[in-house]
């Protein structure tokens, strides 16, 4: 397991990163989420020793990244894509990292297998495309076989296919038993690949747990219901001091502690007929804008 105990990352007087908890347990993907700018990456960077924490630790089985013996045997990442060498191969680049790391060569062609390169290990990283250098991103982490994963923006540059792809490696990196933290800005993949979200803002921590909360405590969504009598449902919902919106024959009730059922014995009450009764749950993004929406350094205008 990771855990981040108090993570903090001062420039210059300005905090990058702030006071951060957050744990990523094994065998579950957690999705690291957040607006640009907010501390996702220096956080993961922080991690894996690439930079120095102002203060706070983050350890891995209770161990800092800096103390750990072989690393590459328990952690594994991939933080940017754009780092390897235009003049080598993909299996040069492999197996000098495999001789770095004294793991055996036959883990080079297991990992390029894995990530779907094999048949193009000996062409130049050159003239791979984005996603094809995600591919071989994700054969450096998982060369040593850790049993933590940090994926920063691992979609980026992958056609559809790809995604789908890349969606299900992590998914099964989790099945394996290993603690996985994955940072996107694609909300609508990280719903379908997280178990878990940290989200942050500034530097500090939103919000935390699993999916279903997250999207729980943003709110139970509107409830709409179309009825034979919408004058009426709406002077009822008043009586409760409930506010509603008409259009047309559609009453629509945004107060999240209104339940369908609530609406229906009204109808009955009233002798109202519904014609249909439904509430939207917010998605993902919309969870996300709202909980983050102080916390955006810049706006589209």
């Amino acid at each position: 397991m990771l855990t981040v105990e108090r993570l903090t990352k001062t420039y210059r007087g300005h905090n990058a990163v702030r006071d951060l908890s957050f744990t990523v347990p094994d065998g579950q993907v957690t999705g690291f989420l957040g607006p640009n700018g907010s501390g996702k990456s220096t956080t993961m960077r922080m991690c894996v020793g690439l930079e120095t924490p102002t203060s706070g630790t983050a350890t891995f089985d209770g161990q800092a990244f800096r103390g750990l013996r072989h690393p590459s045997r328990v952690v594994g990442t991939l933080l940017d894509a754009t780092w390897f060498h235009p003049g080598r191969t993909a299996r040069a680049h492999l197996a000098a990292m495999a001789a770095l790391a004294g793991l055996p060569t036959s883990r080079v062609d297991e990992v390029l297998d894995r990530v779907g390169i094999l048949q193009v290990a000996q062409r130049k990283v050159g003239g791979y495309s984005l996603g094809m250098k995600q591919r071989l991103g994700l054969a450096c982490a998982l060369l040593g076989d850790p049993a933590h994963i940090l994926l920063d923006e691992p979609v980026n540059g992958l056609d559809p296919e790809g995604v789908h792809w890349m969606r299900d490696q992590i998914r099964q990196f989790a099945a394996e038993g290993r603690a996985v933290l994955v940072s996107s800005h694609l909300l609508s993949e990280m719903a379908l690949t997280a178990d878990r979200l940290v989200v942050i803002g500034r530097g500090e921590l939103i919000g935390s747990g699993t999916v279903e909360e997250f999207v729980g405590a943003a709110g139970s969504g509107t409830v709409e219901a179309e009825v034979s009598d919408p004058t009426t449902l709406v002077a009822a919902l008043a009586g409760q001091g409930i506010a509603a919106e008409r259009e047309g024959d559609t009453v629509t009730v945004t107060d999240t502690a209104v339940t369908t059922t609530l609406i229906g014995e009204l109808c009955l009450d009233h002798r109202i007929v519904i014609r249909s009764l439904t509430r939207a749950t917010p998605s993902l993004e919309e969870a996300f804008l709202g909980a983050t929406a102080d916390a955006v350094e810049y706006r589209a205008v």
